[in-house]
């Protein structure tokens, strides 16, 4: 028997090739209707309308079609159940091997400031969210499309015989995401008619989590929604005060930066390298490398100790006896960590207030590398700047050349400071931070308070930029506090000037090719 397929689509987009190419490379037979069905049959291609399949006439103005027992019979039924298979059989119902549906315009349609409420709702599409969540579901049997972007590579599939069960479970998902979306946008219009107050529209998806206190600030309502067991939704909270939004901030910008230098894998291999952040104000203002965790925390402490008073601590490690007791030396907000040790949290208790939260690494595995941010009326989607940090496309451009331990400090500034805002500098030496200049308008501002901070410890030490140097003033003030080699990405039309003022001030520079902007 040939396989079946049931198309209906609001996009018409490469409807015509894709239909052709199932009828006469597959041998599909097409079940189709409405605008659908006439747009093939106006190219002459073979197809049996969806009420000459069922027998069952369009009712209501066509709000009823699909809505029949030969349909979702078709597209429910498991072919490895024999009741399944029976109910079919006395039925004359055929399986669907195939189903491409997407949605009525319904945010074209509201996209029209000026569309009535009557005709909004005429575009809810109802028939077709019910395929499409049937077919989903059905997923093993029957392969939902929802976009015409997915047909080419359907088509390709189908071709080598490679419609495995991991890419029918994608087909699924995005299929759930597509009316998962619909639902959303239908929500958020009539919420705005009827002047309903309701969250934003990339939240409904996600169970709330908890109501917090207040926003960044007390006047401010806010709420916390998270995917259950993943990221912040699979944290563990020990001990300490309700969560704020803040802290919430603070812990996601200290997570991102200890990431950096491998969040658990000390905890598997001791032989890797401990590392400690402390954020204030979503900056890093301390983050240190060590043989040892109470090392590694003491370092990031003492880089900055005004700064770090009520900041939010991150480790890469289990947090023992001794890197609670070093924890315990300065008032701080929250610490992050895969584990606590039993003594540890004896010894933290004594701070009853403060905040202790265990993430294990596990949990972060399932989280998208996708980064969304909310502006007036929508939502900003990017790749995380999370990929691994390369050396070998790096190019020395001045006449002296780094040492190596200069080139380890160069590396390990390189990594922190794509987690400082923008405009960023990080002088460092010996896998501790020194000074952070973050969030200045211009950046020999920011050069100016990192190498203030740092003071005579920047001689011999090294400066990173998370952006090119537009003039060589920044190389000429790191050279007066005695910074001896320079990492930033290039790019200036001026970068001759910095690279020339390196060599008369005997200052290594290296340029990687890439900036870390973080606004």
């Amino acid at each position: 028997m040939a396989p079946l397929a049931l198309l209906s689509v609001s996009d018409k987009q490469d409807l015509l090739p894709f239909a052709k190419a199932l009828i006469n490379d597959h041998g599909f037979t097409i079940i189709s209707s409405g605008g659908t069905a006439n747009n093939l049959e106006a190219d002459q291609l073979p197809v049996t309308r969806v009420a000459d399949y069922t027998n069952a006439p369009e009712i209501l103005g066509g709000r009823v079609k699909t809505l029949h027992p030969r349909i979702h019979g078709g597209i429910l039924a498991k072919r490895n159940n024999a009741d399944h298979i029976n109910d079919l059989e006395r039925q004359k119902i055929q399986n669907f091997d195939l189903v491409v549906v997407n949605l009525y315009p319904f945010r074209e349609t509201i996209a029209n400031p000026n569309v009535n409420w009557e005709k909004a709702i005429e575009n809810i599409d109802i028939g077709g969210p019910t395929m499409v969540r049937a077919a989903a579901k059905n997923h093993s049997d029957v392969v939902i499309l929802t976009r015409p972007d997915q047909y080419n590579y359907f088509l390709k599939l189908l071709k080598e015989e490679a419609l495995t069960e991991e890419v029918r479970r994608q087909f699924a998902l995005e299929a759930f995401e597509h009316t998962a979306a619909y639902d959303v946008a239908i929500s958020r219009w009539m919420a705005d008619q009827v002047k309903a107050e309701t969250n934003s529209p990339w939240l409904d998806a996600l169970p709330l989590k908890q109501k917090l206190r207040y926003g960044e600030n007390p006047h401010q309502d806010a709420a916390w929604y998270s995917s259950i067991g993943q990221g912040w939704g699979g944290a563990k909270q020990l001990q300490g005060k309700e969560l704020s939004t803040n802290n919430l901030l603070d812990l996601e910008a200290a997570l991102s930066t200890v990431r950096e230098f491998g969040y658990g894998d000390a905890i598997l291999n001791p032989h890797t390298e401990k590392a400690a952040v402390v954020i204030k104000h979503t900056n890093p203002c301390g983050v240190a490398i060590e043989n040892s965790e109470s090392n590694a925390i003491t370092r990031a402490l003492d880089a900055d100790r005004v700064s770090a008073f009520g900041g939010i601590v991150a480790l890469n490690s289990s947090v023992n006896r001794t890197t609670a007791t070093a924890l315990t030396s300065l008032f701080l907000e929250c610490v992050v960590a895969p584990s606590f040790e039993k003594e540890a949290l004896e010894i933290l208790s004594r701070k009853p207030n403060l905040r202790l939260l265990e993430l294990k690494p596990e949990v972060l595995d399932k989280v998208s590398r996708n980064h969304i941010r909310s502006i007036l009326g929508g939502v900003l989607v990017q790749e995380s700047d999370d990929q691994k940090i390369n050396p070998i496309n790096w190019q020395i451009s001045t006449k002296r050349q780094p040492t190596e331990q200069e080139i380890k400090d160069l590396t390990f500034a390189w990594r922190l400071v794509r987690h400082v805002r923008s405009n960023a500098i990080v002088v460092a030496s010996s896998g501790q931070s020194l000074g952070i200049g973050a969030g200045q308008m211009n950046r020999i501002g920011s050069a100016k308070i990192a190498l203030h901070a740092s003071s005579e410890k920047a001689k011999g030490a090294v400066l990173a930029s998370d952006g090119f140097f537009p003039f060589d003033d920044t190389v000429r003030l790191a050279s007066e506090y005695g910074v001896k080699a320079i990492i930033q990405p290039g790019g200036s039309i001026r970068d001759k000037d910095s690279i020339e003022a390196c060599d008369e001030l005997g200052i290594t520079m290296i340029i990687t090719g890439r900036r870390h902007f973080l606004h």
